[in-house]
């Protein structure tokens, strides 16, 4: 596994189509906002002015022959809401788009997920959580993998699942069908809120976090930062409580190898989790849901039906 090889194939997929002024803000679409996820300061977070920005490039090809819109350094923290649209199910999906924590691919693997499942009836939040540096990570300085003191992205993935549950009633959310989907880095994340939710990374802020942090179900979809040195990764350590979970990887992943996926199913078995896997012969990296020729991009079905199988949505 190359993490370096994780940042070129993102930051030239954030750098395709047409130009956008960098330094510029990101925001959602017009009808929609992004709600903070603290009632305050984010904690931990260094003092400093806001250097947020956005940018979709205009270098090298585009993903599925779209440009991806690629934000960094982020230190506000935010989340934004897709409501169910059509048949509300009850259901929702907390997306943690990918980026190596160093950026985050925001449309390619964030609100493109809430354009699939709210109209499918699933409440969808896309979390724009800190970065960078902000979990495992690959330091081009040190030419190395380091852990930050305090895992920032982790405190805002957990302080999420905690608010989007407490909000349940006003958003038309069941608080027993609340599940992560992630990407990548994004993917790491998805396993370490599924496997650390007894104890927070953080110290309680507020009468959101009397809610709990675990998530219901699980979607960690070419997961990265899983497998290392031969093994699973010792920040991920597998309670029984863990949720069910929906694993996806292309063989040829080169910036991910499968090992990632296949030494955190392994662990998910050993500890009698509910696990379905899919492993495709062809489909790289960072696809998202945009249609390419390899069949993997038809997974979004996949999950569908996994979803009406372990009850978190019917038909």
């Amino acid at each position: 596994m190359k993490k370096k090889a994780l940042l070129v194939v993102l930051c030239a997929a954030a750098a395709a189509g047409q130009p956008q002024e960098r330094g510029a803000r990101w925001e959602p679409p017009a009808e929609l906002r992004q709600v903070p996820i603290w009632p305050g300061a984010a904690p931990d977070s260094p003092a400093g002015p806001d250097r947020e920005s956005f940018s979709s490039g205009e270098k090298d090809k585009p993903i599925a022959g779209k440009p991806v819109g690629w934000i960094t350094e982020v230190s506000q923290p935010t989340m934004t809401v897709y409501p169910a649209k059509g048949k509300n199910t009850g259901a929702a999906v907390i997306v943690f788009p990918g980026g190596g924590f160093q950026g985050l691919a925001i449309d390619l693997e964030g609100t493109e997920v809430c354009d699939w499942l709210a109209p499918k009836g699933v409440t969808c939040v896309v979390l724009k959580y800190r970065v960078p540096n902000t979990e495992h990570h690959w330091d081009k300085k040190l030419r190395r993998y380091d852990e930050p003191k305090v895992p920032l992205a982790l405190q805002d993935a957990q302080r999420a699942i905690s608010l989007v549950r407490s909000r349940g009633a006003e958003w038309g959310i069941d608080p027993k069908k609340l599940g992560v989907l992630g990407f990548s880095a994004g993917g790491f994340l998805v396993a370490r809120t599924s496997t650390e939710f007894e104890r927070r990374a953080y110290a309680p802020v507020d009468a959101a976090d009397k809610e709990s942090c675990r998530p219901d179900f699980a979607v960690p979809v070419y997961p990265g930062h899983l497998w290392i040195d031969g093994r699973l990764n010792p920040k991920v350590r597998i309670p029984a409580g863990t949720p069910p979970t929906f694993l996806l990887m292309a063989e040829d992943d080169r910036v991910d190898h499968v090992e990632q996926a296949l030494v955190y199913y392994e662990g998910l078995k050993k500890a009698k989790v509910p696990v379905e896997m899919h492993l495709y012969a062809a489909g790289g990296h960072a696809f998202g849901l945009r249609p390419t020729k390899d069949p993997i991009t038809r997974w979004p079905a996949l999950v569908e039906a996994w979803l009406r199988t372990i009850g978190m949505v019917s038909d």
